[in-house]
């Protein structure tokens, strides 16, 4: 089978494409058939070495992927070969096969095409958890998200205009915060061209927003948290930006702010009932189109690093799939 692989920490045109042997299903694991792979940030960081989860080599990017069950192991309930499921595995998913316990799998709905469905998990089970669980969000708060049509930014957008909330879409373009209108924003702020910190309050009244979604980092997360109300919660996803923000404590304590850290991946871990129950609703909601899971691109197996490096050059809207 094929599969694309980091044999050292590089760049995304040193990949390779490798043929390897036909995998196989151990007790309780399935032998899944990739038909679509999704690309996030963190695989530029994770083939450079950069990231806080470093995999032997050699190893293949793409974490989240949507496809087949081909055959299973022993012991394993609940799935038959010709099963439509997704996952997530941290890492691995750029072949045409891959080898997954049973557990980390779900059906997915068979009005789902699988380049949607392959790209729901890491974003929208990331932000369903930071609004939901961590947040609280409530219908009728004020929700600022930072990178609004990025993976994440864009599932925020979505969950909280689903959620009840009033969305503030935050980007770096006014293209961008056009798309995200589309996608549920209330109202948009260009920070390239435009005070985060007073725009958000100019935009709630003086007051703040409730809940800032942060996934960027840099400065805009310190120009966001100033923009909050009176116990406001600010989530930190990420640091795209590449830097992290340096919030001012004396206003946490000030205006009794609440810092939230959002590890999405170690909850999953820790609470996999919670996790399975979360996807199991974003499944039914992009079924029902209420989630756009949007595509910005397809790219083959064999030209993946073409499709890092737009997602590195923030060229992309939503998600970029493989097609193995």
């Amino acid at each position: 089978m094929k599969a694309l692989l980091c044999n050292r920490y590089s760049t995304p045109d040193e990949l390779e494409l490798a043929d390897l042997p036909e995998p196989a299903a151990g007790p309780g694991e399935a032998v899944v058939r990739v038909r679509a792979a999704a690309l996030n940030f963190f695989d530029i960081l994770i083939i450079a070495g950069k990231y806080q989860h470093k995999p032997p080599f050699p190893f293949s990017p793409a974490a989240e992927f949507a496809g087949e069950v081909e055959s299973i192991g022993p012991g394993v309930k609940g799935l038959v070969p010709g099963d439509r499921v997704i996952g997530n595995i941290g890492w691995g998913a750029a072949r045409q096969k891959v080898v997954v316990s049973s557990e980390m799998l779900l059906r997915m709905p068979t009005s789902l095409d699988f380049d949607r469905a392959a790209g729901l998990t890491v974003t929208y089970g990331t932000s369903l958890y930071a609004l939901k669980d961590r947040a609280q969000l409530k219908p009728g708060e004020t929700l600022a998200v930072l990178g609004a049509t990025g993976g994440t930014g864009l599932s925020a957008v979505e969950l909280g205009y689903l959620m009840g909330a009033r969305v503030i879409a935050c980007a770096s373009s006014d293209d961008k915060l056009a798309f995200a209108r589309q996608r549920g924003a209330d109202e948009g702020v260009n920070y390239s061209t435009t005070d985060l910190k007073e725009a958000l309050r100019q935009l709630t009244g003086g007051k703040g927003v409730n809940v800032v979604y942060d996934p960027i980092g840099g400065t805009q997360g310190e120009a966001a948290l100033r923009g909050m109300d009176w116990g406001g919660r600010f989530l930190v996803i990420g640091f795209a930006a590449g830097e992290m923000p340096k919030l001012p404590l004396n206003l946490v304590l000030l205006r009794s702010y609440d810092v939230r850290g959002v590890y999405w991946g170690a909850w999953t871990q820790r609470n996999p009932q919670g996790h399975r129950v979360n996807m199991t609703q974003i499944l039914e909601w992009c079924a029902q189109g209420k989630l756009s899971s949007h595509v910005h691109a397809v790219y083959p197996l064999e030209q993946a690093p073409a499709a890092l490096k737009a997602l590195a050059a923030r060229q992309v809207i939503g998600k970029l799939i493989l097609r193995p």
